[in-house]
């Protein structure tokens, strides 16, 4: 529940806070458990609940603080920048993304959750699930598709095909020949 709240706020401080929240929400409603589904799912429907009432509050996007580091502190060999990059770039993205289809994503593909899980945690139908999150990767493939291929051609629009790419290459050779 931990990592649901910090993946969802970005935030410690906030997800500590929301956690406290919900479970002090969780104590309270106990006795309205009706035992329709697991008590997880019933409790992670709650965390994300408290986590979303914050954001609503907050009515600004929560900043990723910089990791405070110092010259003192151990080399890690698998922390490199690039990937330290990389995880920023990938925050940033889905910061981008509006909440209604950051949440679903985040529980979906990063914490692993099923597509129904995720629907009875946020109230939702599992259609929308799929639809927001089908959404939300296509935003966040425009976003980060460099990562994915850092080779490809950044001025290639993404619905010019090869075979049109050549044929105006080939033209525009041409015409510099004939000059």
């Amino acid at each position: 529940m931990w990592a649901v709240a910090l993946r969802t706020l970005r935030d410690p401080e906030e997800a500590a806070d929301a956690l406290q929240d919900a479970f002090i929400s969780a104590f309270r409603a106990a006795g309205n458990f009706r035992a329709e589904s697991q008590v997880t799912t019933w409790l992670h429907r709650i965390v994300v609940n408290a986590c979303l009432d914050r954001m609503r509050r907050k009515q600004a996007r929560p900043t990723v603080p910089l990791p405070e580091t110092g010259f003192n502190e151990p080399a890690s060999p698998r922390d490199s920048m690039s990937d330290k990059e990389t995880k920023l770039v990938i925050k940033a993205a889905l910061d981008e993304l509006p909440e209604d289809q950051r949440a679903p994503i985040v529980l979906v593909d990063v914490e692993g959750y099923s597509v129904a899980e995720t629907a009875k945690m946020l109230g939702i139908a599992e259609g929308t699930v799929k639809s927001r999150c089908a959404r939300g990767r296509g935003k966040l493939a425009k976003v980060l598709g460099h990562l994915r291929n850092p080779d490809a051609d950044a001025n290639v629009l993404p619905h010019e095909s090869k075979s049109s790419r050549v044929r105006q290459a080939s033209r525009t050779q041409q015409q510099g020949e004939g000059r």
